[in-house]
Formats: structure tokens, sequence, C-alpha cells
């Protein structure tokens, strides 16, 4: 793995989404435009959003940088611009961790902007530094991204990779203890949620809007961070040049 080869890719991904507006407004402005949906849907019953806001935070970031990560990395294997760029000095752990910086790039302002919206515009109260809720938010876009490139190695159109969603993304939603307790759920339900990133992304989100710090913030997040590292280094493994 080369650091120039990995910081072109990256450079190229960046411009690439520079001239795509859509995207853009979609991995920037959606996030936010749905978290105040739902304040104010609930505005008229107080403490709602306080329950809900936070791990909304995990949520929405995660699902969006999947879907984006997985289609436009499916786009450049079919276009043929990776079989093109595999014929070079580039290799795949180049192609993936330059997505990856790219896209985490991509994460960390999308983090920035629906935190501080979360908590200036819609009242979020975080009785945690603020600072740590943007990190939490950050880790779990990254998880996002990291899935999306696992699930854009296997898939053969875009259709498809949206189609992952219900096998990685769904299951983490229901099972992630945004609707019930973990604790709550039957013994094998709560045994299957202890092996979902996104069950320890929403414990860390709780851990900093209930101000909890030190093991309660920092394990789960920890994990989260190693399940979004094995996503990348197993959709380097898997990657295919080309589209069968």
């Amino acid at each position: 793995m080369s650091p120039n080869r990995t910081l072109a890719t990256t450079a190229r991904v960046l411009k690439q989404l520079s001239h795509d507006p859509r995207s853009i407004v979609l991995l920037l402005v959606a996030p936010s435009l749905l978290v105040g949906l739902f304040a104010w849907l609930f505005d008229a019953q107080p403490g709602v959003f306080d329950l809900y806001g936070g791990p909304l935070l995990a949520l929405f970031p995660f699902i969006l940088m999947f879907v984006i990560t997985s289609i436009t990395t499916l786009r450049e294997r079919r276009s043929g611009t990776l079989e093109r760029l595999m014929t070079t000095t580039m290799n795949k752990p180049d192609f993936i961790i330059g997505y990856g910086l790219a896209f985490g790039l991509m994460a960390t302002l999308q983090a920035v902007i629906t935190v501080t919206f979360a908590v200036v515009v819609c009242g979020l109260s975080v009785e945690g530094p603020v600072w740590q809720l943007g990190l939490v938010a950050v880790v779990d876009a990254i998880l996002g991204t990291a899935l999306g490139l696992l699930a854009s190695a296997f898939a053969r159109t875009e259709f498809q990779a949206v189609q992952f969603m219900p096998l990685l993304v769904f299951p983490q939603i229901i099972l992630g203890g945004l609707f019930m307790p973990r604790e709550d759920m039957p013994d094998v339900l709560e045994a299957i949620s202890d092996w979902l990133p996104l069950s320890h992304a929403i414990d860390a989100i709780n851990a900093v809007t209930s101000g909890d710090a030190g093991a309660d913030l920092f394990v789960p997040l920890s994990i989260v961070a190693a399940f979004a590292l094995a996503a990348l280094i197993l959709a380097s493994l898997t990657l295919r040049r080309k589209t069968p």
C-alpha cells in the first residue's frame, strides 16, 4: 500500500463529489432535515426528542453513508474505472482506504453539521460534552461507509447494493435498542444485538446524552471502530475489479 496512491484516490473521490450537488445535499443536509422533522413531529411532547434524538444521530448518518458509498463504489467498478486503475500500480487497499478517507472526511463534516443542528436548532439536551456526541456520530458514519464498501464488493447493480440494507442495516435498526431497551428483549435477540455494531453506537450515544463517561462511552465506541476496521479489511479482500 502506498500513501501517495491512497491520497490520490481520496482527492479524486472528493473532486468527483464536488461536481455532484445532489450527493452533497444528501450527505450534508438530509440528516439534519430528518432530525429536524422528528423534533418537529414531537414538539408538543416534551422529552420525546431528548429520548430518541441522540440515537437518531447514530442512525441517519449510518444509513446515508452506507447507501452513498455502496452505490458510488459500484459505479466505479461498473464503469470500468476500477479495472483501469488496477492496471496501474494501485492495489485494492489503496482504493478501499482512499475511499474510506474521502467518505470519512465527508462523514466528519456531516456529523458536525447534524450534531450542531440537533443541539442548537432542535434543542437536543446533552448532559455530556457535545464534542463526544460528534465523535460518536463520526465513527458511526464511518461504519456505514465501511459496510457500504463491503456491500459494493458483492453487488452487481445499484439496486442490488440497496438490497443489502435488509441484511446489513435493518436488523441493526430493529435490534439496536432504539425501539426497546436491549436488556428487555428476549434473550436470543439480546444476544444477537450484542454482535451488531449499531447497538454499541446507540449505547455510546446514550452514554453521552446522559452524561456518562469513561468505559460507558469509550468501550462501545471502540467496538464500533473495530467493526468498521474489520469491514474495511474484508472489503479490500473481496473487492472485484469489474462486474461480471
